[in-house]
């Protein structure tokens, strides 16, 4: 009996992952799978805090919405995207599908990291697609390193200006993004507040 074998894009591998593994995050970057496991509390209570206070700024009034992994479709390579924990993008985002549940790079304002296992990936790799993306602002919550890092400014593939913040510090985001918000280091790190102790 002959055996038939088909060779399995990268792709098709990502899409029987997602199948696989439910819960956990599957992108695509730089033509590499990568698989995280879902988040713990602090990553998600972090999350759910970004929403209110994206609320609070005014983001519905500016005409963006915010969302927690929505996808994001990268120029770097034809199967290339990335699932963000956390993005302001523009309102009508939702006219713009690319496919397999992503968005165009153009529709983000914002993406924000908050590093899990995968803590190298959010501080290179997908530093770099985001840059190449054109993504205005990405701001990681380095919980590895324990600071906010703050990238801006990407020109040539790269971002221009990269910016930690420290705990006991606040991260000022540019305006640029379309609404004024200052984001507290420790509350982006420990997910609670501040008076929930540590």
């Amino acid at each position: 009996m002959a055996v038939i074998q088909r060779e399995i894009t990268i792709a098709d591998a990502a899409d029987r992952l997602s199948k696989e593994l439910p819960g956990h995050r599957v992108e695509v970057l730089q033509g590499r799978l990568t698989v995280t496991p879902p988040a713990d509390g602090a990553h998600a209570l972090s999350l759910s805090w970004l929403v209110v206070e994206s609320d609070k700024a005014g983001a519905p009034q500016a005409g963006l919405e915010y969302a927690q992994a929505i996808g994001l479709w990268l120029p770097s390579g034809p199967d290339d995207y990335a699932i963000p924990d956390f993005a302001l993008v523009e309102a009508d985002f939702l006219d713009h599908p690319v496919g397999k549940n992503c968005y165009p790079p153009h529709v983000f304002r914002l993406v924000v990291e908050v590093t899990s296992s995968n803590w190298s990936d959010d501080l290179g790799t997908k530093a770099d697609c985001y840059a190449q993306a054109g993504i205005p602002v990405y701001l990681v919550a380095d919980r590895r390193h324990d600071e906010a890092v703050l990238y801006t400014d990407p020109r040539g593939g790269e971002y221009r200006s990269r910016k930690p913040f420290k705990r006991g510090t606040s991260v000022p985001l540019p305006e640029s993004i379309g609404i004024s918000l200052e984001l507290p280091v420790d509350r982006l790190l420990d997910g609670r507040r501040p008076e929930a102790g540590r």
